[in-house]
């Protein structure tokens, strides 16, 4: 059934139908009684019903918007202005007039990119009106005057989450492609999006784990993760890979990667054409990268010192057994850059840093003064409730690390897939960064309240004697190792005005570089991509702001910068090493064992 004004419209075949229905009944029995079941159990147990502690946030929040009556109308009286002119347009559109939109989505907001959200007067009513009402609702919680910095965060970003849950995308009923593939499919999409929901939540053991990518396209050492390489040393924390030249001559100094452990060090390794690790190997380096383990309940006591003794520490000698080089290069990335901070301070006041020619940081925080958004999660009742949680299980499940990290940027990387998956039917795009964006890890009970304790809510690490390791008090600014800084523009996870900081506290020669785009992407940015851009400042003032005014914008990767600079502490060159064949013999092939632990197994 069709006509020359829109698509063919499709009858549900009721057979079908019933059938799948059916299926879904079958699959969704199981799964509904154990999630009943879960409830029941999470309101017998003791806790607070509200562990965010959003809701006083609000009530503070509310309290304080009462008391200014005059503002709050004033707010009230603009929305309705607003909504006025609105109307006053639509109706202007209905009856064949041009009409200036009143409110437009942003560039980057994707949410109402399907043409109809501009070429239908009804679904441009709808998007507009939301718009609206977002702006205003933000507005106003943001101008309320009296909160602490605290909790005027925590209100921000919990309308903000409110915000983006209630867009009319969201909804099959105000989403112009959602309806549209409903006619045309007969409601195929909606049973096979339930059918992808129930897939999730089996998945998930309960929870709701949306699926961001197609997971059976891709296997850890077979189509990522698969620059060639040993494994040339292990311990219970982590195993070292050692990759195989791609140059007749490699730098004598070796150079060593120290990876986060909140997510995997593969991120550094997903193909070839966007691989650091290689990239690195084809520029000449001997490269060294830490595996991390995924930490289960028998590991629920190794601490920072941990970390330190058993990953950067450890490291450091194997290198020099495999290679005979006692001398090498570093790189941290993330709170792997935190750890390599920690553990320079701790060589500084033991046995001396002389061995590090280098030290290379990748979007590290050690200055916790202003960590961004990822602040909201850190006050004393939700730390409390976190560490009640782990020491039950005796880590951190990667699932909830996940969760946090995706409402950072839930329109990308939540609601997106909840279309897509769920209200269009369509199974989700095979894409690589995706994948290792959701394969997970956990943190050990007792590092992990360490670190956010004393890094995150205390911010001691900046602080000369704040932290000791190992019984040592640690202080940055005994550091004189020779740094490379690299902060990306868009960071939500480590802002680049925090992270900018450091550059006051190193004792020895500090350069800073900016690159445009986010925590993983500006990172991940080989040359032959020619994408984004970056900055340079011979200087490092100490307002950021100003170094970013007297900076120069350079296209492209910042990778090139980076092999310039580190080759002044490289060494000579020397014949190509060959993993396995030096003082190290090889364990397993590379990417090893341990990366291939999933935290779902």
């Amino acid at each position: 059934m069709a006509d020359a004004q829109g698509p063919e419209i499709k009858l549900p075949d009721p057979v079908e139908l019933s059938r799948a229905m059916a299926r879904i009944a079958e699959q969704s029995q199981k799964l509904v009684s154990d999630f009943l079941a879960r409830q029941a159990e999470s309101a017998a147990s003791p806790g607070s019903p509200d562990p965010a502690n959003i809701g006083s946030a609000f009530l503070e929040m509310t309290a304080r918007m009462m008391a200014d009556p005059a503002k709050l109308m004033q707010a009230q009286l603009s929305l309705w202005q607003d909504y006025m002119t609105l109307w006053q347009r639509t109706t202007a559109r209905l009856m064949g007039q041009d009409a200036e939109p009143v409110i437009r989505p942003t560039k980057e907001d994707r949410r109402f990119k399907d043409s109809a959200w501009d070429e239908n007067a009804l679904f441009d009513y709808i998007k507009q009106s939301y718009l609206l009402t977002a702006r205003w609702l933000q507005s106003t919680v943001h101008g309320v005057d009296g909160l602490d910095a605290h909790t005027a965060r925590k209100v921000d970003f919990y309308t903000r989450q409110f915000v983006d849950a209630m867009a009319p995308s969201n909804f099959a009923m105000t989403n112009p492609e959602v309806l549209r593939t409903t006619l045309e499919t007969g409601g195929e999409n909606l049973v096979k999006g339930l059918e992808n929901l129930l897939g999730d939540l089996e998945r998930g053991k309960g929870q709701l784990a949306i699926s961001m990518t197609d997971y059976k396209k891709f296997e850890v050492g077979k189509n990522i993760a698969v620059t060639p390489g040993k494994v040339v040393f292990q311990n219970a924390m982590m195993q070292l890979i050692q990759y195989a030249p791609t140059t007749e001559q490699q730098f004598r100094r070796p150079l060593l990667i120290v990876p986060p452990w909140i997510n995997k060090f593969y991120i550094l390794d997903l193909r070839p054409q966007n691989s650091l690790v290689k990239w690195l190997t084809d520029q000449g380096h001997t490269v060294f990268v830490i595996s991390w383990v995924n930490p289960d309940e028998s590991l629920a006591e190794k601490t920072w010192d941990d970390y330190m003794t058993e990953g950067p520490l450890a490291a450091f000698d194997a290198i020099e057994q495999a290679t005979g080089e006692r001398e090498l290069n570093v790189i941290g990335y993330c709170i792997g850059g935190t750890l390599l901070s920690s553990t320079l301070a701790y060589l500084s006041a033991t046995t001396g840093t002389e061995r590090i020619k280098s030290a290379m940081y990748l979007v590290t925080l050690v200055d916790f003064q202003e960590p961004g958004e990822l602040s909201v999660f850190i006050d004393e009742e939700q730390l409390r409730m976190l560490e009640e949680k782990m020491a039950q299980e005796g880590y951190l499940n990667g699932q909830t690390m996940s969760v946090t990290f995706n409402m950072l940027r839930a329109n990308d990387l939540i609601w997106s897939f909840v279309v897509n998956n769920y209200l269009l039917g369509k199974d989700p795009f095979p894409f690589d960064l995706l994948y290792w964006n959701s394969d997970t890890t956990r943190m050990p009970r007792a590092m992990h309240s360490f670190y956010l304790r004393n890094m995150y809510q205390k911010n001691l690490l900046v602080q000369p004697g704040g932290i000791s390791i190992k019984g040592v008090p640690i202080d940055l600014r005994k550091i004189e190792v020779p740094t490379f800084m690299l902060s990306t523009r868009e960071d939500h996870i480590a802002p680049w005005k925090s992270t900018y900081a450091a550059t006051q506290l190193y004792s020895g020669p500090v350069k800073f570089v900016l690159a445009a785009s986010g925590h993983i992407a500006g990172v991940v940015n080989p040359p032959s991509a020619e994408k984004y851009s970056h900055f340079l400042n011979p200087k490092c003032p100490k307002d950021p702001e100003q170094w970013l005014t007297g900076s120069k914008q350079v296209p492209g990767s910042w990778w090139p910068d980076y092999a310039k600079w580190v080759a002044k502490y490289a060494g000579g060159k020397v014949p190509a090493r060959v993993p396995g064949t030096g003082g190290l013999p090889a364990i397993e092939e590379a990417p090893g064992s341990y990366v291939k632990v999933r935290s779902t197994d």
